[in-house]
């Protein structure tokens, strides 16, 4: 078994109890610079570890993710994060997780993932185009491109990831022990943000939301992380630009990212699970301009107007709390007023029923919907937001 952090190996050696109970330890062997683990008929298993260490066969590993490139390596790299996985459709599978990184110079460090969720395409298309079409003369710094984080989500065409079913945005900081969402998250937690300046996390509203196209940052107690946060994301461009308060931020990368005191901007750019020209395009220009923004991409910004909206309390949400088929009574980006219908849902399975109508609580701009043409009850039906003053 295996662990890897950008080229750092360490192998775990499943001793005899004849071993363990000579208590051994790791030795360097004369013939290696490396650490050993010295066995008793004189063989030893190169450990490649920079200190020794108590070897125990209920020892946990840092990470059962291997890398096939090194994040300190100067130029251009492509290549893929694996992470084992054994399935019926292959014993000695893996997870692949393809990832760019171009370093050029001494900037900062600056991290751009999308495919956190499988059914968002903004993201992933414009990480993809722009790992072929940068050039290692245009960067300044470290440029790390994740484009499709969960993989066999994407693959899947699905918000959570069909193996675990689990929801990558919920299971940060991740555990090494865990599934294999929760070891893709430990991983990024553990060997991508520590080594961030700044990170982009490029969302949508998948299958089931619609947007305005935005891009985010989170009311923070850290007031000067926080100005940092806002002013990268209004040099993103998107046409809208949000202070935003999350429904439950436990588990989100957003969150352990913030706590980590990097800076920290997301988007919605539109969704029920496809992508258009438009939305691709500020998803394009978007993470441009975050780029010149840090100093690592020395270009022009493409200067675009933002409207500015904050979330300031939680009847910004609007929740489903029957069955039926949705009727919305507002236009998406435009105005709702407070005691104003913003939605119908009404009984398919029966005439002559009067619809369940949705009052809005607040002032605002609809900034969000539910997409699918049914509702159930727990669903977000709508999101209002505040417009507010830059």
């Amino acid at each position: 078994m295996r662990a890897t952090a950008f080229g750092h190996s360490a192998y775990k050696c499943y001793l005899s109890h004849a071993l363990l109970a000579n208590n051994a330890t790791g030795t360097t062997a004369n013939s290696c610079n490396n650490q050993h683990i010295t066995c008793p008929n004189g063989n030893y298993t190169c450990l490649e570890l920079s200190q020794p260490a108590t070897m125990n066969p209920n020892d946990e590993i840092a990470s059962q993710i291997s890398s096939s490139i090194k994040l300190e390596v100067e130029g251009k790299q492509h290549g893929h994060l694996s992470l084992p996985h054994s399935s019926n459709e292959s014993a000695w599978g893996s997870v692949r997780i393809p990832i760019t990184v171009i370093k050029n110079g001494s900037g900062p460090t600056v991290t751009l993932i999308a495919g956190n969720h499988g059914d968002e395409y903004e993201g992933p298309l414009a990480l993809l185009k722009l790992a072929n079409e940068l050039n290692l003369e245009d960067i300044n710094g470290r440029l790390i491109l994740l484009p499709c984080l969960n993989a066999p989500a994407v693959a899947s065409a699905s918000r959570l990831s069909p193996i675990d079913n689990k929801n990558m945005n919920r299971c940060f900081p991740g555990d090494s022990n865990g599934s294999i969402t929760d070891k893709i998250a430990d991983y990024i937690s553990t060997s991508i943000i520590p080594e961030s300046d700044y990170v982009l996390d490029l969302h949508s509203g998948g299958k089931t939301l619609d947007f305005i196209p935005l891009a985010a940052v989170h009311f923070l107690a850290d007031r000067q992380l926080q100005e940092k946060a806002e002013n990268a994301m209004i040099a993103f461009g998107a046409p809208n630009s949000l202070r935003m308060r999350e429904l439950d931020d436990r588990g989100m990368l957003d969150t352990m990212v913030e706590t980590a005191g990097k800076v920290f901007v997301t988007t919605e750019l539109r969704g029920g699970g496809t992508v258009t020209r438009e939305s691709l395009q500020i998803a394009e220009t978007g993470c441009r301009n975050f780029l010149v923004h840090t100093g690592i991409l020395q270009q022009e910004l493409v200067l675009a107007s933002t409207r500015m909206l904050e979330m300031p309390e939680e009847n910004c949400f609007v929740v489903a709390d029957c069955h039926g088929m949705l009727e919305m009574c507002s236009f998406l980006g435009g105005p709702v007023y407070k005691g104003s219908v913003i939605a119908r849902v009404h009984d398919f399975e029966n005439t002559g029923r009067a619809p369940r109508e949705f009052i809005a609580g607040r002032d605002g701009i609809l900034m969000a919907r539910h997409f699918p043409g049914l509702i159930t009850p727990g669903d977000c039906l709508a999101v209002i937001a505040e417009e507010v003053p830059r």
